[in-house]
């Protein structure tokens, strides 16, 4: 199996359909694009991504812990 959005072959469950294993939920340990395994991924040319273009994608801050 191969990322539809960057061609990226390091993909993992990461959930499942909790009654009757209908879906499973996939990630691309490249950049992260997640999908169902009931969807056709369909991913425009404009939003593939490169390997060159991966490594130079600014960094997301992490959430702060919400107070409680």
């Amino acid at each position: 199996m191969k990322c539809p959005r960057c061609d990226g072959n390091k993909i993992e469950v990461i959930a499942t359909s909790p009654v009757g294993n209908v879906w499973e939920v996939y990630e691309c340990m490249d950049c992260f694009y997640s999908w169902r395994s009931t969807e056709t991924p369909h991913i425009h040319d404009k939003f593939k991504l490169k390997k060159e273009q991966i490594d130079t994608l600014q960094v997301i801050p992490p959430i702060p812990p919400l107070d409680k």
